[in-house]
């Protein structure tokens, strides 16, 4: 196999555009072709598009491919190693242009279908060299979603799959090697059922669109993301798995639940669905798969609540509605010592590479910190929404001890200095079991009004407490750590 440098996209729409995108960020050469000499401006315009999410994804450390265009067919065919076929979704259209790339296109080029739902037979019906046609079906946005469904023809060689599957990894693609042809493949078949399904919903006038995409967005699509139907329904079936789960819950689904008709239930489908089940587990128990899904999304939520989207919404409200319960300066606090209002636990999205907790996520767990004792002087969700908050000036953080997945921990809190404009603050964070000093935190906030946009004295109520406490921990011991700097002593 030859190696693959220039790739060629036959059609620069949506997804041809998403093709190019994916691979110049790579290092790919692309040679792009389309009937209308406009469409070039439109491709590079929409490659700028997607240019900064990939960026953020992969960075911009390596070399970028070089792109091309052309109006002749002849020219990107002859010249490509793999050819992109992203022509509109007319099957008539895409038969004649798989006829004329393959009388051109060197015979060991893969051609590969962007289509989404025609089978590669047809496709591939006017070939002389039928052997190398395939569907290579993505999703867009097509430089950032994964998964490529790949599709044999009845005379598509396996050669050809396995070639195409190589490439298609070495451009970050998850590949789902569909074991025969079929109208609208996996994927699609599962949306276009949803989709159905929804719009019987919406006919029957049972809820309203966003009521309808709010079932998913909140529940299952959450689960989908991560473990699809099938293994969903495994963890759902307890120890015994999906076994257990046909045996509890009738399979075959008589109860009127859906407009779709169920496929006859049969011992050969029943085994597919448990043996599929167990070797999607590979080896896990139930319990172990229930906790990475925990994980990943407890994850998600905190991923949804800084995108201010789904889940991260209820998340943010119900943190909200925690902080109004959140304990409160009063002058009756005894304050012999630091403040003491958070404890949290070492997150997967954390660690770092060594299953240790990364240098970002302390600060992470110290603004955790950080926020709790702004509740605690009355800096909250409504008085943010004044305008008025605090902005960090400087920060410092000193390592201790390592901490792994799931280990608890606590920080507390000292005030080392204030003004009405000012805070100086000491955190410490210790092992919640050990009750080791694992790290700590210097850190100098200002109170800022955003709207104004600069620096102003804060609310009277949360200077008084905020005095308060730091004239108590005046008497405390003052941090060795507190204004140390890195340095390298000279012998």
């Amino acid at each position: 196999m030859s190696k693959i440098r220039t790739v060629g996209i036959a059609g620069t729409g949506l997804i041809g555009a998403g093709w190019a995108a994916r691979l110049l960020i790579r290092g790919f050469d692309v040679i792009a072709y389309d009937v209308h000499p406009a469409a070039e401006a439109k491709l590079r315009a929409a490659i700028d598009v997607a240019w900064p999410s990939m960026s953020k994804l992969l960075g911009t450390s390596g070399k970028k491919g070089k792109l091309s265009f052309t109006t002749d067919l002849k020219e990107m065919a002859s010249k490509a190693d793999f050819i992109h076929e992203a022509a509109p979704e007319r099957e008539d259209l895409k038969v004649k242009l798989f006829r004329d790339i393959d009388a051109i296109a060197r015979p060991e080029v893969v051609i590969s279908s962007s289509s989404s739902g025609f089978l590669p037979t047809v496709l591939q019906s006017q070939c002389r060299h039928p052997e190398r046609v395939i569907i290579g079906h993505p999703f867009n946005p097509v430089y950032l979603l994964p998964l490529v469904e790949t599709v044999p023809g009845a005379k598509t060689s396996s050669e050809a799959m396995d070639r195409a599957g190589v490439y298609f990894e070495s451009i970050g693609m998850q590949v789902l090697r569909l074991k025969k042809e079929i109208e609208g493949y996996i994927c699609d078949r599962l949306q276009e059922a949803l989709w159905r399904e929804a719009l019987h919903i919406l006919n029957k006038d049972v809820g309203t669109t966003g009521d309808i995409d709010d079932s998913i967005v909140y529940s299952a699509g959450m689960r989908w993301a991560f473990m699809g139907s099938f293994l969903t329904y495994h963890v759902a079936g307890g120890p015994g798995g999906m076994r257990h789960f046909i045996s509890q819950f009738d399979p075959t689904l008589e109860l009127p639940w859906t407009d779709l008709p169920f496929p006859k239930w049969n011992d050969t489908l029943q085994n597919r669905l448990i043996d599929g089940c167990e070797a999607q587990a590979a080896g896990q128990t139930v319990a172990q798969i229930e906790a990475k899904r925990n994980d990943v999304l407890v994850d998600m939520m905190r991923l949804f609540k800084h995108h201010k989207v789904g889940a991260g919404l209820v998340l943010a409200r119900d943190e909200a509605k925690q902080g109004t319960k959140a304990k409160h300066w009063k002058k009756s606090d005894k304050l012999d010592g630091p403040v003491k209002l958070h404890k949290g636990e070492v997150l997967s999205a954390w660690l770092d590479y060594n299953g240790h907790m990364t240098d970002a996520a302390y600060l992470i767990a110290f603004g955790d910190g950080l926020d709790a004792f702004f509740r605690y002087i009355g800096d909250d969700e409504a008085y943010r929404a004044t305008g008025n908050t605090f902005f960090t000036a400087e920060t410092h953080v000193n390592y201790y001890k390592e901490m792994k997945l799931g280990e608890a921990f606590s920080i507390e809190t000292q005030v080392l200095g204030c003004d009405e404009k000012r805070m100086h603050l000491f955190h410490r964070m210790y092992h919640g079991k050990t009750k080791e000093l694992v790290a700590t935190n210097e850190i100098m906030q200002l109170h800022v009004n955003q709207k104004a946009g600069k620096v102003v004295p804060m609310r009277s109520d949360l200077y008084d407490a905020l005095y308060a406490i730091g004239k108590a921990h005046k008497k405390l011991k003052k941090p060795k750590e507190m204004g140390s700097v890195m340095k390298v002593k000279r012998k």
